[in-house]
């Protein structure tokens, strides 16, 4: 594919989230990768230059002044494009652990991009457990996260001297081919961009045309389905609780423990669950958990779930751009029983699926895209105010990976909220490991260490029961 260079328009989707950055909640998708041994700092700004910033254009544009009469927002060439604008190196103080990186990471979340240049960073961090880390930074309007994941990982290699001959360096990352990174649909939906939302029934139509026959027994079902899903998308709010509030500048970010992925396959094949389920199931049980320790009487709350459009095992395009659809779970976080919440968590996400939920939301962000900035913002507002925030799942690859020679020990995301949400979560997967990662306002959720040590003890109660069929 040729690359796209040269000025060009910013996607009607991109363009909501460059709209929608505000000083207490920034439109950024942070990661860390770390290390059990030491990036080589010139190694790992050649890599960085090869595969991300020469493969895709966007990493050396910046926004076009809009006093150049341009209709709409627009990408252009940086001519005062300099790596060293977005890669910087530091070394944590001592003693250079976990709470440290985490600091740092905390610190920058709250930065806002320079939009005189391209809206992105890499911080290489010394001194991280006596090894090597790297926080990468992205607005969204590059991408969205699942894509920004596939962007991280064409740093890695399959051993520890790849990146030193990038003459066969592949475009995807393997990983398992019957999977993708995000809410996974059953196969058959089709999303290509909708311009506009037209009449209700005109709307149902095209629903109807888009959405696999297998999906929709008939109109009456289809309307059914989505009078329910246009009640909850417009009728739905979140309860007052300590999870809610209005943000503040600053930001938490806390991750768990790695857990074998065998052990969540385990209990997912014994409560005839998926993988997603069982962890959704135990980031519930944290939810449950941190209400009532702060007081109050736990209700359901709503988290948003994007939905990745990509096929699997297909590149990237080079102008990236974001491609996905959002759907709201409602966490089951008034069930105490761990159980009786997965299986809970199970029953509404099989509903999700079997449903054009995403089809409509799709929809319709493309359509909040195509409108003016005065009334785009109300919209992402007024739908962002559906959730605490946002949970999302990536798949990592399943193998050990290397960066500039450097063995990959961990990696980890996390996903921006917008509005006055206060709660993201990150499930990502790598080396047949999964870890995750909490968000949260530290106005609002000033100790997210509860829910990250909940989570655990969520899945080890699981985990314990599984052993007991």
């Amino acid at each position: 594919m040729v690359a796209v260079s040269g000025r060009r328009p910013v996607g009607a989707v991109d363009n909501i989230w460059l709209n929608m950055d505000r000083p207490n909640n920034l439109m950024a998708i942070d990661s860390i990768m770390w290390f059990d041994g030491t990036v080589e700092w010139d190694r790992f700004q050649a890599v960085l230059l090869r595969r991300i910033v020469d493969h895709y254009p966007v990493f050396r544009q910046r926004l076009a002044d809009p006093g150049l009469g341009l209709n709409g927002q627009h990408w252009e060439d940086d001519p005062e494009f300099d790596l060293a604008d977005h890669l910087h190196r530091v070394t944590l103080p001592a003693p250079g652990g976990q709470g440290e990186l985490a600091a740092l990471v905390e610190q920058r979340m709250s930065v806002p991009f320079d939009r005189s240049h391209a809206l992105w960073e890499f911080l290489l961090v010394d001194g991280f457990d006596g090894h090597s880390a790297v926080v990468g930074r992205f607005h969204h309007a590059l991408a969205d996260g699942m894509a920004l994941a596939e962007v991280l990982l064409r740093l890695t290699d399959a051993t520890p001297d790849g990146d030193l001959d990038d003459s066969a360096y592949p475009d995807a990352i393997e990983r398992d081919p019957s999977k993708r990174s995000g809410f996974t649909l059953p196969g058959g939906l089709e999303l290509p961009p909708v311009p506009g939302l037209g009449a209700t029934t005109g709307f149902v139509s095209d629903l109807v045309r888009r959405v696999r026959p297998s999906l929709v027994m008939d109109a009456l079902t289809l309307a059914q389905q989505t009078t329910h899903i246009a009640d909850k998308l417009v009728l739905g709010s979140v309860p007052d609780s300590p999870l809610t509030g209005t943000p503040g500048i600053d930001k938490r970010a806390v991750w768990s423990h790695p857990r074998p992925l065998d052990d969540v396959k385990r209990i997912a094949k014994l409560s005839g669950a998926t993988v997603n389920d069982v962890l959704v199931g135990a980031i519930t049980g944290a939810v449950t958990e941190y209400l009532i320790h702060h007081g109050n009487e736990p209700r359901d709350v709503t988290t948003m779930v994007p939905v990745n459009l990509r096929p699997p095992g297909v590149p990237l395009p080079r102008e990236l751009g974001n491609r996905f659809a959002l759907v709201m779970l409602p966490l089951p976080s008034a069930t105490r029983a761990p159980l009786a919440r997965l299986s809970e968590v199970k029953r509404r996400m099989d509903g999700i699926k079997r449903s054009p939920e995403a089809v409509i939301t799709f929809s319709l962000i493309n359509a909040i895209g195509l409108t003016h900035a005065r009334i785009e913002e109300p919209l992402v507002s007024f739908f962002s105010g559906k959730a605490i925030g946002v949970t999302t799942n990536v798949m990592g690859p399943t193998s050990d990976r290397w960066v500039a020679g450097a063995h990959l020990e961990g990696v980890l995301g996390w996903v921006p909220g917008s509005g006055k949400q206060t709660l993201g979560v990150c499930i990502f997967s790598y080396n047949r490991t999964v870890r995750v990662g909490f968000k949260t306002d530290a106005t609002i959720v000033p100790d997210p260490e509860r829910l990250v040590a909940t989570f655990d003890e969520e899945l080890d109660e699981l985990a314990r029961m599984a052993k007991a069929f």
